[in-house]
C-alpha cells in the first residue's frame, strides 16, 4: 500500500533554510560561531550621531583641572597611519550571497559549506533549498532574488536560458553527480527485506509506504519515475508501472525527508549524497543507472556579484570539493561548461 499527502503536503529536514530577501526584514538573525546565518538577513545598525558637549564651558574651576589632566586619553586613542593601513588590508569583505540550491544539497550547504565559506571569505551564505524546478520558477517569475543557482539537472537550467525565458542564465557548469537510490527508515518493518531482497519486490509488498518527489518540480522525482518504469519493463512487474503513475506517493521534498527520519514512510527515492548527508541507510537501485547531475551558474544581474563569484569559486575549489566528497558526490573537476558569458574571474574553473 502506498500512502502520501500530495505534492504539496508534508516528505529529510526542512529545505527552506533561509528566508527570501523580502521576508524577515525586521527580525534578528541567528548566528553560530562559524559565522553562518540561517534564515534571517542582516541589516547594519545605523550609527548614532555623536552628541557634541560644550566642554569648554563645563570645564571651569576645579573641573578645569580635571579636564586638563588627562592627556593620556588622547594619546591612547590615536592610531598611526601604518596601523590603520594594516587593519584595512587584512579586513575581509562582508555581506550576503543569495543561493538557490537543489533540495538534496540542503544539509551540505547549511552544515558544512556555509560556515567554511564565511570563514574563508567573510561573506554570509543565505541558502534557499527546494526542488530545482520550483526554484527556477521563482527566479523566472520574479518571486524571489537569487545570486547563484545550483540545480540537480541541466534541463532545469535550460528553462532560464534565452529571451523567451527571460535571459536569467547564459551559462552553467556541471560540477558533480550522485546516483538515485532508495533511502529507508532503519526501524521500518521492511528494513530487513530491503537489505536482503531486490528493492523492486519489497516496495510492492502490502503496507509498504513509499515516497517520491513531484517530477514536475524536482529532477529527483523524474529519476524515480524512470527507475520504476524501466524496472517494470525489465522485470515484467506491472505493479511498478502503476506506482510510477500514482500521485498518492508524491511528496514535496522537505516533508518526504522528514517522514523518512520519523518513520512516516518506509522508504523514499533520493540521491545517494543526500542519504549520506542525512545519515539515512539506503539500497542501490539495481538494474538502473540513474543519477542527478549538479550544475551551478551565476544569475544574470545578480545583486551581490562579488559575493556570488566568491561563492562559486569556493564551492568549485579544494575546500568545497572536499566537503562534497565527504558525502560521496562524484566530482567533475574542472566543471564542464555549457553556454557562454562566464566572468573572467571564474573562467579557470571550467572546461568546455
Amino acid at each position: 500500500m502506498v500512502t502520501g499527502r500530495g505534492a504539496d503536503g508534508p516528505p529529510f529536514g526542512n529545505k527552506m533554510t533561509a528566508s527570501r530577501p523580502s521576508q524577515c526584514l525586521s527580525s534578528l538573525r541567528r548566528a553560530t560561531g562559524s559565522g553562518y546565518v540561517s534564515g534571517m538577513i542582516l541589516h547594519p545598525a545605523k550609527k548614532r550621531a555623536p552628541i557634541v558637549a560644550l566642554l569648554a564651558i563645563a570645564c571651569t574651576g576645579v573641573t578645569v583641572a580635571g579636564c586638563s589632566s588627562s592627556p593620556s586619553s588622547t594619546t591612547s586613542s590615536s592610531t598611526t597611519p601604518a596601523a590603520s593601513a594594516s587593519a584595512t588590508s587584512s579586513a575581509k569583505p562582508s555581506g550576503d550571497v543569495f543561493v538557490f540550491s537543489a533540495g538534496s544539497l540542503d544539509t551540505l550547504m547549511t552544515k558544512t559549506v556555509a560556515p567554511a565559506f564565511h570563514a574563508a571569505t567573510g561573506y554570509t551564505l543565505v541558502d534557499t533549498s527546494h526542488g530545482s524546478g520550483t526554484l527556477a520558477s521563482d527566479i523566472k517569475n520574479g518571486v524571489a532574488v537569487a545570486d547563484v543557482f545550483v540545480s540537480a539537472s541541466p534541463a532545469v537550467d535550460a528553462t532560464l536560458e534565452g529571451a523567451a525565458n527571460g535571459n536569467w542564465v547564459s551559462w552553467y557548469g556541471s560540477f558533480a553527480s550522485s546516483p538515485e537510490v532508495l533511502g529507508y527508515y532503519p526501524k521500518s518493518k521492511f528494513a530487513k527485506d530491503l537489505q536482503t531482497m531486490p528493492w523492486y519486490k519489497v516496495i510492492t509488498m502490502p503496507g509498504f509506504r513509499l515516497g517520491r518527489t513531484d517530477p514536475t518540480q524536482d529532477p529527483g522525482g523524474v529519476l524515480a519515475v524512470k527507475a520504476l518504469e524501466e524496472t517494470a519493463a525489465a522485470q515484467h512487474l506491472p505493479a511498478l508501472k502503476k506506482l510510477a503513475t500514482e500521485t498518492s506517493d508524491v511528496y514535496s521534498e522537505d516533508p518526504e525527508e522528514a517522514d523518512i527520519q520519523t518513520g512516516q514512510l518506509d522508504a523514499s527515492f533520493m540521491y545517494e549524497a543526500d542519504a549520506n548527508s542525512q545519515d539515512s541507510p539506503f539500497v542501490k537501485l539495481t538494474g538502473t543507472n540513474l543519477a542527478g547531475d549538479y550544475t551551478i551558474t551565476l544569475v544574470n544581474k545578480a545583486p551581490h556579484m562579488a559575493a556570488a563569484e566568491a561563492f562559486i569559486e569556493f564551492l568549485l575549489g579544494p575546500t568545497g570539493q572536499a566537503e562534497m566528497k565527504a558525502d560521496n558526490f562524484n566530482i567533475v573537476s574542472p566543471a564542464t561548461l555549457s553556454g557562454s558569458g562566464v566572468p573572467s574571474a571564474l573562467a579557470s574553473l571550467f572546461t568546455p
